[in-house]
């Protein structure tokens, strides 16, 4: 189990080295990182010894497709190779949203997959909301599964397709083997009841983490937590997702 460094940023920027120190003793295993390094951001070495002695691994990492271009490519593989991040996925891609372009980008994924291989890395994609709008099948997320290759990690974002009205099970199932890391956050749709933590909103969390385990080649679960009801502090509603999820992986094996 991971956890996305996006949920406590507030945290990160106050107390880094204590912020990763208080998730292992969460139990969380690894970290997933997406552009805050506090005084690392030049010293990958360092923030591998942090990691290290936190008894934390890098999940994974959210990455701006640009910083895979040429012209920085070594520098950012360099990076987080460094870290022992294996997994770069891309955040966010206006072409993503945009059928007529996610060929477009298909084609670039494809190519970055093919050379990030050859250093031991893989690419990946997350979807928001707008990746599952349409009829299952032919959604942009559709799309960019159906033009990269199964080695391309399809990040599902589990909180944004539930509120996208998508079964994020079926799309763990749709597309087996890919599901290499997954965000597990949970987000209401519009007048739904619960609370945006996991085990407190609709989603049939243990039917996706069942749904991982055996179709998904899934690797990290990743707690991911934008959102903090009744004034909680950002370690605090992580904790308690953390604390949800385990009680779905504690079910499914009590199965």
């Amino acid at each position: 189990m991971g956890v996305q460094l996006w949920s406590v940023k507030d945290e990160l920027r106050r107390d880094f080295d204590g912020v990763l120190i208080k998730l292992a003793q969460m139990g969380f295993q690894g970290v997933e990182f997406a552009g805050q390094f506090g005084p690392y951001r030049q010293n990958p070495v360092a923030l591998r010894a942090l990691l290290d002695r936190s008894g934390l691994a890098c999940a994974g990492a959210h990455v701006d497709i640009r910083q895979l271009a040429p012209q920085h490519f070594e520098a950012t593989t360099a990076f987080y190779r460094t870290l022992g991040c294996n997994n770069l996925v891309i955040s966010a891609d206006r072409r993503g949203t945009t059928p007529e372009l996610v060929t477009e980008l298909g084609r670039e994924l494809t190519t970055l997959s093919a050379t990030l291989a050859t250093q031991g890395m893989r690419i990946g994609y997350h979807n928001h909301a707008q990746e599952m709008a349409g009829t299952m099948g032919s959604t942009p997320w559709d799309l960019i599964a159906q033009n990269t290759p199964a080695e391309v990690i399809l990040q599902q974002d589990v909180g944004w397709t539930v509120f996208a009205g998508k079964n994020p099970v079926t799309y763990v199932q749709r597309y087996p083997g890919r599901s290499v890391s997954m965000h597990l956050k949970a987000k209401l749709p519009v007048g739904a009841a619960g609370k945006p933590l996991i085990g407190q909103d609709g989603t049939d969390w243990k039917g996706l983490v069942s749904a991982a385990h055996q179709v998904g080649g899934t690797q990290w679960l990743i707690v991911e937590q934008e959102e903090y009801p009744d004034g909680m502090g950002q370690l605090d509603a992580v904790r308690t997702s953390l604390t949800g999820l385990r009680s779905a992986v504690t079910n499914l094996n009590r199965r």
